[in-house]
């Protein structure tokens, strides 16, 4: 579950003197969706970003507007629909987002000498031994000028929560969000000081990894609030929760962690999945899907200018056991012809060994490196092996001007040939 911090993980630098920001995009997938369909989605009051409306999907992410109708993000689309008709759901724009998400951090990158990546639309930044720098103005002025450069160079809004922790800063950022009615400003910096005051005015279970079942825990003890936690001494806390999760809780709820801001290794995967509106159980469908999938996660390869070696399929059945078949090839791949070709030979393997109706599909490309850096290859004596299977310049060069006609017309502009004649 959770727990205290190993011996010799603290950091050592005065905690007085850490200066931790983290940058939230607002309302991110929204503000993006909008930007790229302004026409459409621009115009929406009430929008969700997720799938379709008869998806059996989540909810990725919805405008302030439609929240009030109680619709989350992770929430299942039929229950969002229910719960704001009048809402249009248009899909995810990953390659914007990515785009975007590269934007930001660029300009993030100006101002931090470590910025940290803690999703697609959230970044910690440690201002540690900048004061100099800025003059030694206040942290919070500097948020501020980091908000208006992010808005001024990308178009999109950021809230930014700071302090001397990752724990306060990310409670921190929740209170600086314009949200309608709240009055927030974008930017809410806690002073060194006053973190146990701060951490005061919350509860308990919004404190970041303090999930459900650890909630009811402390629930069972009467301890809802963070006040809640002062009026008993640790030892008392650490036999009712045990020693680990006493000292872990009562060290966040002082606003104290010893989580660093560092740089983090690039995605090691990336994939596409769809639980379907109703099972599948033919295989020309399900190929058809598949094919769909693996044009959506190739051009956002191939976007990240990546490319990828290891391709595995997933399955998840009627009955919710879920299944994944993978292959590692020789070489890094990143046409749509030859990522298709695996992943439907992993899809023929799955469907092999249990022939029942499909909820979802999903496939994932991993062992990812940058594109065109391929490993020293032997040439065959006498040719390739027949039924090998090579990527050609012919299927790159393919590949990427129907990602530019996509771009320019739609994702449904144009597919492969297969697509076409099955639709015939």
């Amino acid at each position: 579950m959770i727990g205290a911090p190993e011996p010799g993980a603290r950091e050592t630098r005065d905690v007085a003197s850490r200066r931790i920001l983290l940058v939230d995009a607002d309302a991110f997938f929204v503000a993006v969706a909008r930007m790229v369909d302004p026409d459409v989605a621009g115009r929406a009051t009430f929008l969700i970003v997720g799938g379709s409306a008869d998806s059996r999907g989540v909810v990725c992410s919805a405008s302030y507007e439609t929240r009030k109708f109680g619709v989350r993000s992770a929430m299942p689309m039929s229950q969002a629909v229910r719960l704001c008709p009048q809402a249009l759901v248009v899909p995810v724009p990953r390659g914007a987002c990515s785009q975007k998400h590269r934007e930001i951090r660029a300009v993030l990158e100006r101002f931090a000498p470590v910025v940290q990546a803690a999703s697609i639309d959230e970044w910690y930044l440690d201002l540690g031994g900048t004061e100099q720098l800025y003059g030694s103005e206040p942290l919070e002025t500097t948020a501020r000028r980091i908000r208006d450069a992010v808005m001024a160079e990308t178009r999109l809004s950021v809230s930014i929560g700071g302090g001397t922790s990752k724990v306060v800063a990310k409670l921190a950022v929740e209170r600086a969000k314009p949200k309608p009615g709240t009055g927030a400003t974008g930017v809410h910096v806690v002073p060194a000081g006053a973190e146990a005051a701060f951490m005061a005015t919350f509860e308990l279970a919004e404190i970041p990894l303090v999930g459900p079942r650890f909630a009811e825990k402390l629930a069972k003890f009467g301890l809802h609030r963070v006040p809640d936690l002062f009026q008993y001494d640790p030892a008392t806390l650490a036999r009712w929760l045990g020693e680990r999760d006493a000292e872990w809780l009562w060290e966040r709820a002082h606003g104290r962690d010893d989580g660093v801001v560092e740089e983090r290794e690039e995605a090691k995967s990336m994939g596409r999945e769809e639980t379907f509106a109703r099972d599948i159980g033919d295989d020309p469908t399900l190929e058809k899907e598949l094919l769909r999938l693996v044009s959506r996660v190739a051009s956002d390869l191939r976007e990240d200018e990546l490319a990828a070696r290891t391709i595995t399929v997933k399955l998840k059945d009627a009955d919710f056991t879920s299944r994944q078949a993978s292959r590692t090839l020789d070489e890094p791949v990143e046409s749509d012809r030859v990522i298709y070709t695996v992943a439907r030979e992993l899809l023929e393997r799955l469907r092999r060994k249990r022939r029942v109706p499909a909820r979802l599909l999903g496939v994932s490309l991993s062992s990812l490196g940058a594109s065109g850096v391929a490993p020293a290859r032997q040439l065959a004596l006498f040719g390739e092996a027949p039924g090998a299977l090579v990527e050609t310049e012919r299927d790159k060069r393919v590949s990427r001007v129907m990602d530019t006609v996509r771009a320019k017309f739609g994702r449904d502009a144009i597919g492969p040939g297969i697509t076409r004649e099955d639709e015939d």
